[in-house]
């Protein structure tokens, strides 16, 4: 019996060494790596279901439009399988913002050597195993992470955070459906399992795909903005009041949907676990009830604590 082995798929411009150190990694004549190396990125998305890759690896000079294309496509692709961005050295900050992209990781080519390489692929295929337990962990009504499983994948980013030079921010927001008794007393038990199917996706739809967001209660919600900027956490807030306001306009005759809110954040400099940080948004939420966000023009910033 053969030895399983790993594959790999790598689109390539112009070459950079990069075919010739995974060679290193896995000599002859143990033979333990599939390598499919194509040249465009077309090939590669026609390639992905023949080569059934672990790990793809793929140069960011291969985008056509802006820096970031040829990321999106290949993730849009094949989201389940981890991609690693080889750049040049000069698209370092191109590089470093695929990962808000869909990528899971970067390597400069002046860099690329055994070490950084081997261990890339370990951290990749790693990652992939990790997400594939934490699907296990999904609220079979919304689809969405319980709350076993956020704290798992939270807890697992703020460790990147810090793995990656403690430059990392998060944003949590909590939502609780202030209503829901309200809903199931004067239309049943299927509105109000319609109505949480509703908020779970106003929220994916409020949140970039490297996000998390899950279903933490009968009647709340949490997403974890990953990587985040500055004003990212009154950006949030205004974008799911936005879509709220939007989706209570097409529910009648159905009762509006009133969601109170709390933000926070954290940073790399914090000490707190991800448990602790859930709890402290989590109390902020429940120290301020009485103000749900209904329509964004009525809630101002009341509906939010933290």
């Amino acid at each position: 019996m053969s030895a399983k082995k790993l594959r790999v798929l790598m689109a390539e411009g112009t070459p950079s060494g990069t075919v010739q150190t995974l060679r290193e990694i896995f000599p002859e004549p143990e033979n333990a790596l599939e390598l499919t190396v194509v040249s465009t990125v077309a090939t590669l998305l026609s390639t992905i279901k023949i080569a059934d890759p672990e790990v793809i690896l793929l140069d960011l000079s291969l985008s056509l439009r802006d820096p970031y294309d040829a990321v999106r496509l290949v993730h849009r692709s094949a989201p389940g399988v981890p991609v690693i961005v080889i750049a040049d050295s000069a698209d370092k900050e191109h590089a470093a913002q695929s990962l808000t992209e869909g990528a899971i990781d970067y390597l400069l080519k002046d860099f690329i050597d055994q070490r950084n390489l081997d261990r890339a692929l370990r951290a990749a295929l790693e990652r992939n195993t990790f997400e594939g337990l934490a699907d296990l962990l999904r609220d079979p009504l919304t689809g969405l992470y319980t709350r076993d499983g956020f704290l798992t994948m939270g807890g697992r980013c703020q460790q990147e955070a810090h793995r990656t030079g403690g430059t990392g921010t998060m944003v949590l927001l909590c939502a609780l459906v202030e209503n829901l008794g309200e809903l199931r007393a004067e239309f049943g038990p299927g509105d109000v399992d319609s109505t949480l199917s509703d908020i779970a996706k106003i929220l994916a739809g409020c949140c970039r795909r490297t996000d998390l967001v899950a279903r933490i209660g009968e009647a709340q919600f949490a997403m974890l903005a990953i990587d985040a900027i500055a004003p990212t956490a009154s950006i949030l807030r205004l974008r799911v009041e936005k879509h709220l306001e939007m989706h209570n306009q097409t529910r009648a005759p159905v009762g509006h949907i009133k969601l109170g809110m709390s933000v926070g954040t954290w940073t790399a400099e914090d000490r707190s676990s991800f448990a602790e940080f859930l709890d402290s948004v989590e109390t902020d939420l429940r120290r301020n009830p009485a103000a749900p966000v209904e329509f964004a023009a009525q809630s101002g910033d009341s509906a939010v604590g933290g």
